[in-house]
């Protein structure tokens, strides 16, 4: 039974879709591994049984009648603390929020449960979801599932551990810095940014807003032990496929030329003086480079889109005026006073971090106004290769640190120290200009830790790059479960 925790959401949808498997039996293996396995890794803290097991016996009981809900019809899954689901806490971990109750569902929600899924619990989240860890004072610490003593990441961390330890068939996230990229790259899992605004984000907001659609560089999409899950999951939470435009929510498509992906024109990076890259994480580039030129794809390994320099500052300023955008008086007094104690010529992390938080709007439309000038260098580089391929992050997964300042935290590079924020790079690369990119497993390191690189394509161009991820996951790596957590036979902790 332990085998069919970890097989990929389609495999077990069309199991149950035929019968061979129903959702009650599938939900009480989710549940009694997550009785069994969750004290060490708390990945899954708020749990809705009752009213999961009466859906799951829904389902078996409509497919006994010939009624099929969707394409995830009784499949048992998770999502994201960060997302309203009537009657469960939202709290982005903050304890003043403890005993927030949804009282509706997020639009993403509805779509699943539209499709079929059976929605069962809620996966831990950083406070505010502002962290590479995913720790809070409301639900503790969420650890590896490789080990322990390492983060999961964030801010979907909870969401990611949950699947590689075989808690849940699917996963919603969501993603403004590498949060669902980094968690799947620290676990070995599979994750998906889209294209910014064709995902809504109504829902996944902590307090009402009247557009959470506009929340800059956010959004929300799925997480998977398989490329192919992704897919399917796209399928659901873009449906109907509309983006993000000054006059609202309009009809969009995605921009697919069809390409075979042995026949894709391919950058890879490995490194950038931005953000130096662990010789581990570069190593398992060069792997995927010669297999990709083994099988006859083109590789380059010169072509840079944009100045990496002009691109972090433009992401860090803008992400930190997004995150610092719902601010109350108080929030913003403080960061306002932090902001004023560097230059203006200060290009280190928090100076940019609190610049940021309170930027004027002046300052915010010519930084806007560069983000532009980066769209067009990417379209123009998208006119030369079809994707990119690059790091989600520095290192593997680090230790568990708490302490400080997130940029205080210090985290071993080739034999040196750098601050745990220099990766936030890698997030921006693609993030800033809201470029889909899709989070692949590569492999692991000497210490057994998991590494990913993520795959970006041009805007709307989610298809090739799930494709792309697909043939890699069918021809070079397919999920690996770790090893604490592979089998339900052993003993209870």
């Amino acid at each position: 039974m332990s085998e069919l925790a970890f097989l990929p959401a389609h495999e077990l949808a069309k199991r149950i879709r035929r019968r061979e498997l129903s959702s009650t039996e599938l939900l009480g293996l989710y549940l009694e591994r997550i009785a069994r396995f969750d004290p060490l890794l708390n990945a899954v803290p708020v749990l809705d049984t009752e009213r999961a097991l009466q859906r799951a016996r829904e389902a078996d009981a409509a497919l006994a009648r010939g009624d099929v809900w969707g394409p995830l019809h009784g499949v048992p899954m998770t999502v994201k603390e960060s997302f309203n689901v009537a009657g469960l806490p939202t709290t982005y971990g903050f304890e003043a929020f403890r005993h927030h109750i949804a009282d509706t569902d997020a639009v993403t929600v509805q779509r699943l449960k539209a499709a079929g899924a059976v929605i069962f619990g809620k996966t831990n989240v950083p406070v505010s979801l502002a962290d590479w860890q995913s720790f809070n004072p409301v639900y503790g610490t969420t650890h590896n599932p490789w080990d322990t003593t390492r983060t999961p990441g964030g801010s979907s961390g909870g969401s990611a551990a949950a699947l590689a330890a075989g808690f849940t068939a699917l996963e919603l996230g969501s993603d403004i810095g590498a949060s669902i990229r980094n968690p799947a790259h620290y676990c070995g899992v599979w994750g998906h940014k889209p294209t910014w605004g064709v995902v809504p984000l109504a829902g996944h907001e902590l307090t009402p807003q009247e557009c959470a659609d506009s929340f800059d560089i956010a959004v929300a999409g799925p997480l998977a032990r398989s490329a192919f899950d992704l897919g399917l999951a796209m399928d659901i939470l873009a449906a109907p496929l509309e983006v993000m435009t000054p006059l609202g929510r309009v009809p969009g498509a995605w921009r697919d030329s069809g390409t075979p992906p042995r026949r894709c024109r391919i950058a890879v990076l490995f490194d950038d003086s931005e953000a130096e890259v662990d010789a581990s994480v570069q190593q398992a580039l060069v792997e995927l480079v010669t297999f990709l030129r083994s099988r006859g794809v083109a590789v380059s390994q010169d072509a840079r889109p944009v100045d990496s320099r002009e691109t972090n500052d433009v992401y860090i300023h803008l992400l930190r005026a997004a995150t610092g955008s719902h601010y109350d008086d108080a929030a913003y007094a403080v960061a306002l006073e932090r902001s004023r104690r560097y230059s203006p010529l200060d290009s280190s992390y928090p100076a940019r971090h609190f610049r940021g938080n309170t930027l004027s709007h002046r300052d915010w439309v010519r930084l806007d106004a560069v983000r532009s000038k980066l769209r067009r260098q990417w379209a123009t580089f998208f006119g030369q290769h079809d994707l990119l391929i690059c790091p989600v992050a520095t290192t593997t997964a680090f230790a568990h640190n708490q302490q400080g300042e997130r940029w205080e935290r210090m985290i071993p590079v080739n034999g040196h120290t750098q601050a745990s924020t220099d990766a936030l790079f890698w997030a921006g690369y693609p993030g800033v200009v809201g470029l889909p990119a899709t989070a692949v497993p590569l492999g692991l390191s000497a210490a057994g830790l998991p590494i990913g690189a993520q795959i970006v394509g041009p805007a709307f161009g989610d298809l090739a790059c799930l494709r792309f991820a697909q043939w890699l996951e069918s021809e070079y790596r397919s999920f690996v479960a770790p090893a604490l957590v592979a089998s339900a036979e052993r003993p209870s902790s």
